[in-house]
C-alpha cells in the first residue's frame, strides 16, 4: 500500500557541481525536494520506488546499488541508488538525479529500486505500473522525478506555447490535492507536445495512490528556466 509520494523535478542543474555559478538559482527547489524526501522518510516505508522518464535504453526495473553518472554533463561524479553491489546498467539521468537526492538527504529508511518509464507510456499501462508498485510491499513510498512543461517562455527549451502555464497549473491543482482523477485524465498527447518529462510518472502515482486516502501538500511551482518544476509530497 502506498502510504506516502514524493514528485520532484530532475534537471541535472538540481546537482550544484552541474549547476556551478549558477547552482544558487535552483536552491529554493532543491530546498523543497528535500523536504518532500523527508516526508517519505517520516512515512517510515518497507520499500521506496523511484520513477522516472527513461529512453528505451533506461526503462523497465533499477535494483538498489545501480550506478548514475553525470559525466554526460560534465561533471566527473557519480551516485549509487541506495545501498548495494553495483549493477551494470547504468541509471537514466532522471534516476540519477533521483538518486542524488537520496544521497543528498543521508536515505537510509527503507531498500530502493528504480523504474525507468517511457514519456510514451499509455496512462492505462502507467496506472497499472502504480497499482503494481503499490501492492510491492505493506508500506510502499514513491519518488517520482520529472518536469512540467518546457515552453514557457521564448527563451524556454521548447520555445513559448501558450498551452504550456495552464497545463503546468493543472498539474500543481492536482498534485495539491492529491487528486489522481486529475493526474490520470492529463492529455498524454498534449503533454508530449508540451514537453512535460513527468507527466507518465505522474499517471504512474495516480494508479499507485488508488484508494489510498493521501492528503497533498504542493512545495514549489516556479518555471525559472522557461521549464515547469513542481515539487509536492503525499502522505
Amino acid at each position: 500500500m502506498l502510504v506516502a509520494a514524493a514528485v520532484c523535478p530532475c534537471p541535472p542543474l538540481l546537482v550544484p557541481e552541474i549547476a556551478g555559478g549558477a547552482a544558487h538559482e535552483m536552491d529554493d527547489a532543491r530546498a523543497a525536494c528535500y523536504d518532500a524526501v523527508a516526508v517519505l522518510a517520516a512515512a517510515r516505508p518497507d520499500r521506496l520506488y523511484v520513477v522516472g522518464p527513461a529512453d528505451p535504453s533506461g526503462r523497465g526495473g533499477h535494483p538498489q546499488g545501480a550506478v548514475g553518472s553525470f559525466r554526460p554533463f560534465g561533471v566527473d561524479l557519480e551516485v549509487r541508488l541506495g545501498r548495494g553491489e553495483p549493477a551494470d546498467r547504468p541509471l537514466p539521468p532522471s534516476l540519477a538525479v533521483g538518486a542524488w537526492l537520496l544521497e543528498r538527504t543521508g536515505w537510509d529508511s527503507a531498500p530502493v529500486e528504480g523504474l525507468g518509464v517511457e514519456e510514451s507510456s499509455p496512462r492505462e499501462h502507467c496506472a497499472a505500473t502504480g497499482r503494481e508498485l503499490a501492492g510491492g510491499a505493506e508500506r510502499v513510498a514513491l519518488l517520482v522525478m520529472g518536469d512540467g512543461t518546457n515552453c514557457r517562455t521564448e527563451k524556454a527549451p521548447g520555445h513559448l506555447d501558450e498551452r504550456a502555464a495552464p497545463f503546468d497549473a493543472a498539474v500543481a491543482r492536482a498534485l495539491e490535492a492529491a487528486d489522481t482523477e486529475a493526474l490520470s485524465a492529463l492529455d498524454e498527447g498534449l503533454a508530449r507536445r508540451l514537453g512535460a518529462s513527468g507527466r507518465a510518472g505522474w499517471q504512474v502515482l495516480a494508479g499507485a495512490a488508488e484508494g489510498a486516502g493521501l492528503a497533498g501538500r504542493l512545495l514549489y511551482d516556479r518555471a525559472p528556466y522557461g521549464v515547469g518544476y513542481l515539487v509536492a509530497c503525499w502522505s
